[in-house]
């Protein structure tokens, strides 16, 4: 439920345990993540020691979670503005993993953000106009991640521990001003951590990332890259030619989709920039 401090808080049948990982995890640079299904030993008084890691549906390294049905990418039009970019490359490493990316605008009782709302609806996305403040757009989202286990993400100060206070709010996260200088949060949140919602979800809030903060440690390789693109998939296959990188080539159907409006020009600037991320990325420096 919580990774903290080398720390592992494990909930087993109702009772939550405060474990440490073998060594033997160590020595093969492995490490539980928050949402793992693990074997523990019960050494009393509420600690244990974790012992296996059941197989993962998936795992992320950023946030460090495991076994997401739902990536909820946190987003706002103002203070801090989101950049669309951060939104594509986290949908498409989530949609590469089978986790099914859902994107929640904010403070949309500040700043609607119809543009991102049409991109992201118009990309085939569930795509939720909510406020933390007014409650506006808060049973939607519900209702969009009952029963699953999810993660909300976003950079710092787009309101994720505000929402799930506005989902839950018997939870009582502790929520940060954003800096008017900055355009910022300032990370309230420090750790993942599980929480138990009233409609049967399981929610991980997790730590903000800077705006610039790009360097993300999961590159996709540059030739699946476009699967990870949903609103392109009926056009692959479609390219004059075999290899196509549907950057700029002539006879590109991706291309002809966005020159004829079918694919957003916002989502396509964010797959040609993460295509160069990926061509540059060689395995063996990293």
């Amino acid at each position: 439920m919580k990774a903290l401090s080398g720390f592992y808080y494990v909930d087993c049948e109702g009772t939550l345990y405060t474990c440490r990982a073998r060594g033997k995890f160590r020595h093969k640079g492995e490490s539980p993540l928050v949402g793992d299904r693990v074997e523990i030993t019960d050494l009393g008084g509420g600690t244990g020691s974790v012992d296996h890691i059941l197989e993962r549906k998936n795992a992320f390294s950023r946030p460090a979670v495991a076994n997401m049905d739902q990536l909820v990418m946190i987003a706002a039009g103002v203070n801090p503005v989101t950049d669309p970019f951060l939104i594509d490359r986290v949908a498409a490493i989530a949609e590469r993993k089978n986790c099914e990316p859902v994107v929640c605008l904010n403070k949309c009782d500040l700043e609607p953000c119809q543009q991102l709302y049409e991109i992201y609806s118009k990309a085939g996305f569930t795509t939720i106009q909510v406020s933390a403040v007014t409650g506006e757009g808060i049973q939607q989202l519900s209702d969009a991640i009952t029963g699953k286990t999810v993660v909300f993400t976003g950079n710092s100060g787009v309101g994720k521990s505000s929402i799930l206070n506005a989902l839950d709010s018997g939870l009582a996260i502790a929520t940060g001003e954003v800096s008017e200088k900055l355009g910022r949060g300032r990370h309230t949140t420090r750790h993942v951590e599980l929480f138990r919602l009233p409609n049967g979800a399981l929610a991980a809030d997790t730590p903000g990332f800077a705006s610039f903060d790009t360097d993300v440690p999961e590159l996709l390789d540059k030739d699946e890259l476009a699967l990870a693109f949903r609103e392109f998939v009926p056009y692959l296959g479609q390219c004059r030619f075999v290899g196509c990188s549907h950057t700029k080539e002539k006879g590109c159907a991706i291309l002809d989709a966005l020159e004829k409006g079918k694919i957003s020009q916002s989502r396509h600037r964010s797959y040609v920039r993460l295509y160069e991320a990926a061509k540059e990325y060689k395995a063996w420096e990293h």
